[in-house]
């Protein structure tokens, strides 16, 4: 059915939380990496710190889908859960980035010392309420928005988002100009790099009750007429809920074949994440040494490129929905992305990787967006977020594969960092072509 219109104002408020919540995403991505370094891990052990979100995530997105889809509630369906995660993500964003003033000195298991395993589980708590509180707005617009609009919609949600990032890298680098200490005693955080969590949980707080309070969703029987769907058998099919694993199995093809694309992309961007601050500071700064100046100089930088990456997606986010061909604006915008992934490993020069984290961006933006679309117009509207929490799992998995060979793939490349970001171009350069396979047609499940 789906002929209700909403207007640009009314697909602004249901994505506007998103901009807290990527705040913090932001923020985890891009000083993570420099604060385990900061407590003591070697470059070679970074990459496993990012193992257990994802993992995480595999397991409770489709739990968020499969239970919000059988919640309707006098709050909403899927807003109950926005609001859970996004209150321990603030508590959790006062927590972390104190785990260097705990002292734990003493190593334990597996070599790492207190200090790490407070960051780590920290890491993956935090991850995990990110998630909690991001994948209702997703499942919002597929449940709320047309089709015809579903793209825009996403586009809307991918400038929010790079929005947000674009607030949460420069944090740091905006409370160092202010004259926040940006360099802490050694397996110390910085100053600069504590208030950032701190001002960005505040911020996301904000945003998700403003979303909160200004979107309303449609009872049962309107959400049942909106997607064409029989009112009776939706409340029987509520009762007797099909599993995960039997949905799993009657996926349509649009699912895995998308999937097999997002699993070379998000594998790409782990790399960025754990790779980036290194790479920056040893080719711009000469330096490895985390405890140097430098090192947390270029720890600010990093912020900087990944806010050009921010700037890259919101302009193609205002460009991909004039493509007419999806799949089309896929392939360039991932190989831009490869393109600018690539010419990392040639920069010396710190203000030349705007232009590179630019493209990025445009790659970063069509992954926000476009996988959505392409799945959520392949489902009928029944099981909506049991399938979008299912279809995240092909953002988890990649990065937790990538994240256990991160150690091994780095010994392969010499141990230059910089190396990793030309493996996350080749990557994305995979996932053009896999954009072939994808059949952009109406499918139901």
């Amino acid at each position: 059915m789906q002929t209700k219109n909403m207007s640009f104002w009314q697909m602004w408020n249901l994505s506007f939380g998103f901009f807290g919540v990527q705040i913090a995403y932001a923020l985890q991505n891009a000083n993570i990496s420099r604060i385990f370094a900061t407590l003591g891990a070697d470059p070679h052990q970074l990459s496993f710190f990012w193992i257990l979100p994802p993992l995480m995530g595999m397991i409770v997105q489709p739990l968020i889908g499969s239970w919000s889809d059988r919640t309707w509630c006098k709050l909403g369906r899927r807003k109950p859960y926005l609001l859970i995660g996004s209150i321990i993500t603030v508590l959790v964003m006062f927590l972390l980035p104190n785990a260097g003033g705990l002292n734990f000195s003493t190593k334990l298991f597996l070599g790492l010392n207190g200090a790490m395993w407070f960051g780590l589980f920290s890491l993956m708590l935090l991850d995990t309420s990110i998630i909690v509180a991001m994948q209702p707005f997703k499942m919002m617009v597929g449940d709320m928005v047309n089709e015809e609009q579903k793209t825009q919609a996403y586009s809307i949600q991918s400038l929010l988002c790079n929005a947000g990032s674009l607030v949460g890298y420069l944090f740091p680098i905006f409370f160092t100009w202010i004259g926040i200490a940006n360099t802490a005693p050694k397996g110390s955080i910085p100053p600069s790099v504590i208030w950032s969590f701190y001002c960005g949980a505040i911020i996301l707080i904000l945003c998700v009750l403003y979303t909160f309070t200004k979107v309303k969703e449609m009872p049962p029987k309107e959400y049942a007429e909106f997607h064409g769907l029989d009112a009776q058998k939706q409340s029987e099919e509520q009762k007797d809920k099909p599993g995960l694993i039997k949905l799993l199995l009657h996926a349509p093809a649009t699912f895995w074949t998308v999937g097999l694309v997002q699993f070379f992309c998000w594998a790409a961007f782990m790399y960025m994440w754990t790779y980036t601050n290194g790479a920056v500071a040893a080719n711009c700064w000469g330096t490895t040494d985390p405890a140097s100046e430098g090192y947390q100089a270029a720890g600010n930088w990093v912020g900087v490129v990944f806010a050009a990456q921010a700037v890259g997606s919101i302009i193609w986010a205002i460009v991909l929905p004039k493509f007419k061909s999806l799949k089309l604006s896929y392939i360039v915008s991932l190989l831009l992305g490869a393109i600018g992934f690539i010419s990392i490993s040639f920069i010396s020069n710190q203000y030349l990787l705007f232009g590179s984290y630019f493209l990025i961006g445009m790659a970063w933006a069509a992954m926000l967006a476009l996988p959505f679309t392409l799945l959520t117009n392949s489902l009928s509207g029944e099981h909506m977020g049991s399938y979008l929490g299912l279809f995240n799992c092909t953002i988890c998995l990649p990065q937790i594969v990538a994240a256990a060979l991160g150690g091994t793939v780095l010994k392969l490349v010499g141990g230059v960092q910089a190396n990793m970001l030309v493996i996350a171009g080749v990557l994305l350069v995979c996932g053009s072509i896999a954009v072939s396979l994808i059949k952009v047609r109406k499918t139901t499940n």
